[in-house]
């Protein structure tokens, strides 16, 4: 099966009440880990390329790592960029060969926002990919996003009807409570259910997406510290939040930090138990494993979409 877009496999989810996993990838044994979970829950999966992973890994080492996996699991694999912050930037994704690209215009007036996302989807749907878009600011950092929380700003609905009406965009990230990175919330996360249910209301049958959605369970965290971290204690979203939010139209949602604190104690601790260790299999191997455990996980309990693959 070749790489796809994510319209079916949102079509799915949207009808299903569940969100499919998109997971950030930087090298093989990330994405090996996913698709080993995705290919155990027999589920569609998006995996996605941030600018510190293009940087650090080149859109094109990336391309052909997820063309293997695809080709390994027969599984429906979307290819998609996130947070792309210019329109030639994701022209040369596109014709690098991704099935989906973002474009993230959320720092800029709505007026700028449209024109920006209108330019990019014209020339997308031209090449028969998809795309997504950002409304409201997520607080937060991740990689070259960084937002003040004094910045954030939650997604109106009104402007979200008008954005979607504009710029013919396929998907929409919206900010509802959510931040990018480790250090999140001093308290408990309060996504707004409400904000969320208008604007799927507003929005029938339109895919909707969460950035920033990673649970950090406290587990990671200490796991990192008790083998030499100094990760100071974050708390993410509840996980029965994110379950929650896909059944109000929310198809897609974002993990990162998750995925970097798993497979960051899992190389820790090799290196507590073993100082000594050399070879890259002997850390990278429960790495990787450390990777399916968790996206396994997020796909069973927390997504909902095991066996939407079928």
């Amino acid at each position: 099966m070749p790489l796809v877009t994510t319209t079916e496999l949102f079509k799915k989810a949207y009808e299903g009440k569940f969100a499919i996993g998109a997971f950030n990838v930087n090298n093989m044994e990330i994405v090996q880990g996913i698709i080993e979970a995705a290919k155990a829950e027999n589920s569609g999966v998006i995996l996605q390329a941030s600018a510190g992973a293009r940087k650090y890994a080149s859109a094109e080492f990336l391309k052909a790592l997820v063309e293997a996996a695809e080709k390994e699991s027969s599984l429906p694999i979307a290819l998609h960029l996130d947070h792309g912050d210019s329109f030639e930037i994701c022209k040369q994704c596109i014709d690098d060969g991704f099935t989906s690209v973002m474009i993230d215009g959320s720092s800029l007036p709505i007026e700028e926002n449209i024109a920006l996302t209108k330019k990019v989807v014209e020339y997308a749907h031209s090449k028969g990919v998809v795309v997504e878009a950002e409304l409201g600011k997520l607080a937060g950092v991740e990689d070259d996003v960084k937002v003040d929380a004094a910045d954030a700003t939650y997604t109106d609905p009104d402007d979200a009807v008008r954005f979607v009406k504009e710029t013919n965009v396929d998907s929409l990230a919206i900010a509802i409570g959510t931040s990018h990175g480790a250090y999140k919330f001093s308290g408990d996360a309060k996504l707004d259910f409400e904000r969320l249910e208008v604007i799927s209301n507003k929005l029938p049958g339109f895919p909707l997406v969460l950035h920033g959605a990673s649970s950090v369970p406290a587990e990671l965290v200490d796991l990192c510290n008790k083998y030499g971290g100094n990760i100071p204690g974050a708390k993410g979203v509840p996980e029965e939040m994110l379950s929650k939010a896909a059944e109000y139209g929310v198809c897609k949602i974002n993990v990162d930090t998750d995925l970097r604190l798993a497979m960051t104690a899992a190389i820790r601790k090799v290196f507590n138990e073993n100082p000594a260790e050399f070879d890259p299999r002997k850390y990278l191997g429960p790495g990787r494993q450390a990777i399916k455990e968790i996206v396994q996980h997020k796909i069973k309990n927390v997504f909902r979409c095991s066996n939407s693959a079928k």
